[in-house]
């Protein structure tokens, strides 16, 4: 089953127990450790008044070596089990993170196109590392924080009570007033955490966005203004954080005083009733003892409810940002997609984004199988939301988008995508090696296999001329590639991977006519027998394909091969005319006839067109 199709809970608490219960074989052994070790470290007072009654000699008194025993071994069992405690911890930690990143990034890997364009990237990833982090964060301060506290709260208030009961009922009750305070206090304050978390995300993805394009900046003498989108939101995240900040050092504030007071209070009373021989010297090393810990625990877990909630609010900001359900999902039981003639219907699809106008009203159109079919038309006219609706990245409103008769809806998307191979006009390369990139079209391919898809993609050439070769690092997204490169790179990686239908986007329009023509050559001979898709602004690009289809806004007007379109009048007419003026000069007649001569040539055009190679790299 696809890890991005298993839901993982989608609130914050049920989240973190879902990891809780998911290593309790490590967990359950080391929240006894921990328990144990605040037992021993809780009652160490007692085992201290022992030895100051065996020094008074008292009726109540045991020999020294006992009490110095029980001491001991009280003190030897703490350190054991917190270091029990300890190492079962550093095992769990990395593992329990790691659980949680992959499965946040196995439900990110399901998120819709829409969804991943309308987020920064790198937010997205910090909001993963800060949501995987902060389970282990909230996970290690209620066992190891807040549960010992508890725990050594408990024994020392019943072990005060035992000495004096007065005594001990105004520390409890007042520890009991203190912490349940804190602990309302500590929640008002989540709001905040929330806040400078998605702060922190959103300044994080702003970081990213501008590293990735440096170059531009570069290019358009923008280093400054980059510098300044950045301060920008870097003073956003201060004005945030800051008023978290200042919110909680209040609930500190008016911590440290109760905590002053009660300390002093209970030290004066004990010395008072100490005198008046109401509470014996060992009672009173007991009580003093114990009453610090209780007074010093309690404040200490006030803080850390403080803490608590800055992690919860990091979950939380993590949790509803990115387990939100994804918008594109597979059925419940998918049907095996068989593509065996490649062929594509549109069936009165209608269609349009998200708080956008219609795109299709009701489109209809027969792609057979094995046709090389061409789209046409001015930017915006529906062109790419066909291949969109296609690789199901958007779903249609009504109507169904068809691969041999199968409701692309009704199958796997993982299934559907590896039957489609798509170049686009800018190729989303991995930070990896050339063969990486190459083979990611086919990880099981050869050696021999990944040579011949790069010749055939007239990569190898550049290749070669590269110290390091086909080992040789792109950069992110390609960047140490020229976009001609990056582009023969991608049209290698989908000839490797040979799915039944090629979509190209744009694919050649970095490469100069002679390269493109040359790949054209190729790809006719390796497409023969598959559905073949492309978008092109440069009509030569799809000229000599089967079938053109023209949109214009959202609507299919044109339909048939070149010579056929190019007799007719109409908007593909117009635009050959005016590719045709753009190139060669001249101008045209009404008729739309280019100096009252024939249509241009295609190859006429592509020679025109011939100045556009990227240097190597």
């Amino acid at each position: 089953m696809n890890p991005a199709s298993v839901a993982p809970p989608q609130r914050s608490l049920p989240f973190l127990l879902h990891f809780a219960r998911r290593h309790w074989r490590l967990f359950v052994p080391m929240a006894l450790c921990q328990l144990l070790h605040s037992v021993m470290l809780a009652l160490t007072p007692f085992a201290l008044s022992g030895i100051v009654r065996s020094a008074q000699g008292g009726p109540q008194s045991t020999s020294m070596s006992h009490a110095v025993a029980l001491f001991a071994l009280f003190a030897l069992l703490e350190i054991a089990a917190g270091r029990g405690a300890g190492a079962l911890q550093l095992r769990l930690a990395p593992i329990q993170r790691q659980a949680a990143l992959r499965t946040l990034y196995a439900w990110l890997q399901g998120h819709s196109y829409r969804y991943l364009h309308a987020n920064f990237a790198g937010a997205l990833a910090h909001r993963i590392g800060e949501t995987a982090l902060s389970v282990n964060q909230i996970l290690w301060s209620l066992l190891f924080d807040i549960s010992p506290v508890v725990v050594t709260l408990i024994l020392s208030t019943a072990l005060l009570l035992r000495a004096h009961s007065a005594l001990g009922l105004l520390v409890g009750a007042w520890s009991a007033a203190f912490l349940a305070t804190s602990f309302l206090l500590a929640r008002t304050s989540q709001p905040f955490a929330l806040a400078a978390a998605a702060a922190r995300a959103e300044t994080t993805g702003t970081l990213v966005d501008s590293v990735t394009h440096l170059s531009s900046a570069r290019i358009f003498a923008r280093m400054a203004h980059e510098r300044a989108v950045l301060d920008e939101a870097l003073a956003r995240e201060l004005r945030t954080i800051r008023v978290a900040n200042r919110y909680t050092e209040r609930i500190r504030w008016n911590q440290a005083a109760a905590f002053a007071l009660l300390k002093l209070g209970s030290l004066f009373y004990a010395l008072t009733l100490w005198r008046a021989g109401q509470l014996p010297l060992a009672d009173l090393v007991l009580t003093l003892t114990l009453g610090i810990v209780i007074i010093n625990e309690s404040v200490s877990l006030g803080r850390r409810f403080l803490e608590l909630f800055e992690y919860l609010g990091n979950l939380n900001n993590g949790v509803r940002t990115l387990l939100v359900p994804h918008e594109i999902t597979d059925p419940a039981l998918p049907a095996p997609l068989q593509v065996s003639a490649g062929r594509i219907s549109f069936d009165a699809v209608s269609f349009a984004y998200p708080g956008g106008a219609p795109v299709f009203d009701r489109l209809s159109v027969e792609i057979p199988g094995g046709q090389r079919v061409g789209l046409v038309g001015y930017s915006g006219s529906g062109k790419s939301s066909f291949v969109n609706l296609l690789l199901r990245l958007y779903d249609v409103d009504a109507g169904a988008v068809r691969i041999d008769g199968q409701d692309v809806r009704r199958v796997a998307q993982d299934e559907l995508h590896a039957s489609i191979g798509l170049i686009p006009q800018d190729p989303g390369l991995f930070h990896r090696s050339l063969r990486d990139n190459i083979r990611y079209g086919r990880l099981d391919a050869s050696e021999d296999a990944v040579r011949e898809a790069a010749r055939q993609a007239r990569a190898d050439g550049f290749i070669a001329q590269i110290a390091q070769g086909y080992e040789a690092l792109v950069g992110e997204r390609g960047v140490k590639l020229s976009g001609g490169q990056r582009q023969r790179v991608a049209i290698a990686r989908a000839l490797l991977k040979d799915a039944p239908i090629l979509v190209l986007d744009e694919a050649t329009s970095s490469l100069d006519s002679i390269t493109e023509r040359t790949i054209q050559e190729t790809l006719g001979g390796s497409t023969q027998g598959k559905t073949v898709i492309v978008i092109a602004h440069r009509l030569s690009t799809v000229a000599h394909l089967d079938r053109l289809l023209v949109f214009e806004a959202g609507r299919l007007v044109q339909d048939g091969s070149h010579a056929e379109l190019i007799a007719r009048p109409g908007l593909y007419q117009r635009l050959w005319q005016m590719q045709a003026d753009g190139f060669l000069g001249g101008s045209t007649d009404a008729a739309g006839h280019h100096d009252g001569a024939a249509a241009p040539d295609p190859a006429r055009i592509e020679e025109a067109e011939g100045d556009d190679k990227v240097p190597a790299t």
